[in-house]
């Protein structure tokens, strides 16, 4: 029998049982990739890590994302709370962990910067490891049967609903704070607009990121997750979707150059509130930079046996 430690973390929270949660295997070395989504589909969370030693040894780790159900090639909320919690150890397999990090995945490499409060580790921000890119729009009627809404809470005066990512794919929907709150996935519509749309969902599900403006800005926003078909019915806190989101919105603004620093506010409706800060660089036109940042809150530790 094998043992592997594995830990916890709360992210993008400062409140235990807040924010959303993952679990860290932070030495994987010895399992296979079904092991690894057996381990996943066990812990039951959005998403679970496994750390590995890195290819390039300029790099400090190589880390696999698996949700329930599949492998991911980069998520938002892994990346940070993996950051925190390996940046608190003081070393990655026996290399000294300094301020910054760089994770080999497979969307690219993800830079990753401790964020410390008084020389302590407290949460970690992260590049998005590829340029915003965007895909087909939504007709409006579609995506509000996805979400139980009607066709006119879907906002179309800023956008359609628009598949952007910048390591994964969502689609993103504008509405009003009160449709947000009243949104409820409906799988069957889900899986009719998957029909429709899987090529713009590079791992075979249809992922929508909902938001509303909280002023006619974009520096306060409140947001919602869903993509029932990928094993996440809803998430309580979405990094990858909101370093998207921010780029998507930036590229939408006439001013060549521009940088914003936007707080995306998630998981209010589960109870698992999360605070995500999103900051986007503009330059000359073309979004130059994506980082997503959170803190982070330790929860379990133990050991897997296999």
């Amino acid at each position: 029998m094998s043992e592997f430690s594995y830990a916890t973390v709360d992210v993008f929270t400062v409140d235990r049982f807040g924010g959303n949660p993952l679990a860290i295997v932070p030495d994987a070395r010895g399992l296979s990739g079904s092991q690894m989504q057996a381990i996943a589909a066990e812990f039951n969370y959005s998403e679970t890590t496994f750390v590995l030693p890195p290819e390039d040894v300029i790099n400090t780790a190589r880390v696999r994302i698996f949700t329930r159900s599949r492998e991911l090639p980069f998520a938002g909320h892994p990346n940070v709370g993996t950051g925190y919690y390996l940046g608190g150890q003081g070393a990655v397999f026996g290399k000294p962990v300094g301020s910054t990090m760089r994770f080999e995945e497979k969307a690219g490499l993800v830079e990753v910067a401790l964020l410390d409060d008084g020389g302590v580790v407290v949460g970690a921000s992260i590049k998005a490891p590829q340029p915003l890119k965007t895909g087909a729009t939504m007709d409006a009627a579609i995506v509000a049967g996805c979400l139980s809404l009607a066709p006119g809470d879907i906002r179309m005066d800023r956008h359609a609903p628009t598949s952007a990512s910048v390591g994964i794919p969502f689609f993103m929907v504008e509405t009003d704070l009160a449709s947000l709150s009243n949104a409820r996935p409906d799988t069957n519509a889900f899986a009719d607009a998957l029909a429709r749309h899987g090529d713009d969902n590079a791992v075979g599900r249809l992922s929508i990121f909902v938001y509303a403006r909280k002023d006619e800005g974009v520096e306060q926003l409140r947001a919602r997750m869903f993509s029932p078909l990928g094993g996440t019915v809803e998430d309580p806190a979405t990094g990858s979707a909101s370093a998207a989101l921010g780029a998507f919105l930036m590229s939408l603004d006439p001013r060549a150059d521009a940088t914003a620093a936007i707080q995306i506010e998630q998981g209010v409706e589960m109870g698992r509130r999360s605070e995500i800060d999103v900051t986007v660089c503009k330059a000359q036109g073309n979004i130059d930079g994506v980082t997503v940042s959170g803190r982070c809150v330790p929860v379990m530790r133990g050991v897997i046996e296999i």
